[in-house]
């Protein structure tokens, strides 16, 4: 960001308004029209639920090492901490289903138990029954419990807008930036990033802040958003947001 980039969220507009404010990040400045403030940006931070990154939960139980899920817990942290203190919106996001299972397709059920554990989605396990709205394992850990206020979208599927009140949420807050954080980057995470961008959403996913299961998948998925001159968003370090943040006054 240069220096006549530079100025405070209250006054960050579109070029013809005022200085523009953004955010190192590639393939291009974000957001593209400069146009960054704290009443139309909203950190999501997506699935950061015991099932996805907690010991015993549905990760842990597919087999696979929940230190990379783990791994963005801090970053983000960080992130949630800045911008709660800059007055952004902070919305947070649950995949689950019904008690009854009523909103499971069998497919996803059948796939879920293709597991050395056999243990899937709407079974018991160590954390509650997998993936089912109310249990232990369903909720957001601790460390990025969502503050009073913030809003919660629960999900049956991978994507946000999928079969929730997120888009309409978004829309009556005034809305149009989005900072995508969470787990993980190759399924939730690029699901929502896609369904944002066709709903006209301007996205920036941090880099540092998602996570997946395999960490070849997270850096596929971070190059794929950046294809086409940022086909789907632009991609940055939490540090690079950070750093307008704080060069703006209010971080």
């Amino acid at each position: 960001m240069t220096k006549n980039d530079r100025t405070s969220w209250d006054g960050a507009m579109t070029t013809g308004r005022g200085p523009s404010t953004h955010v190192a990040s590639a393939p291009y400045p974000w957001p593209f029209d400069g146009d960054l403030r704290r009443e139309n940006t909203a950190l999501v931070v997506i699935d950061m639920q015991t099932d996805f990154c907690g010991k015993g939960g549905y990760i842990d139980l597919l087999g696979y090492d929940i230190s990379l899920t783990r791994a963005c817990i801090e970053p983000i942290s960080r992130v949630l901490a800045a911008m709660r203190k800059a007055g952004f919106h902070v919305l947070h996001t649950r995949e689950g289903h019904r008690p009854d299972l009523s909103d499971l397709p069998a497919n996803k059920r059948w796939r879920s138990r293709k597991s050395s554990s056999g243990v899937g989605i709407g079974d018991p396990g160590p954390c509650g029954r997998v993936l089912v709205r109310g249990e232990p394992g369903w909720d957001i850990i601790p460390e990025l419990a969502p503050a009073q206020g913030e809003p919660i979208i629960d999900k049956p599927g991978k994507g946000s807008f999928c079969a929730t009140d997120l888009e309409l949420m978004l829309r009556q807050m005034g809305i149009r930036n989005l900072v995508l954080t969470g787990i993980t980057t190759d399924v939730c995470v690029h699901t929502t990033m896609r369904e944002a961008n066709d709903r006209g959403f301007e996205c920036l996913l941090l880099e540092d802040c998602c996570a997946a299961t395999d960490y070849g998948n997270h850096l596929a998925a971070l190059k794929m958003v950046k294809m086409q001159g940022g086909v789907f968003g632009a991609v940055a370090s939490s540090v690079a947001l950070l750093d307008t943040i704080r060069t703006t006054g209010d971080g």
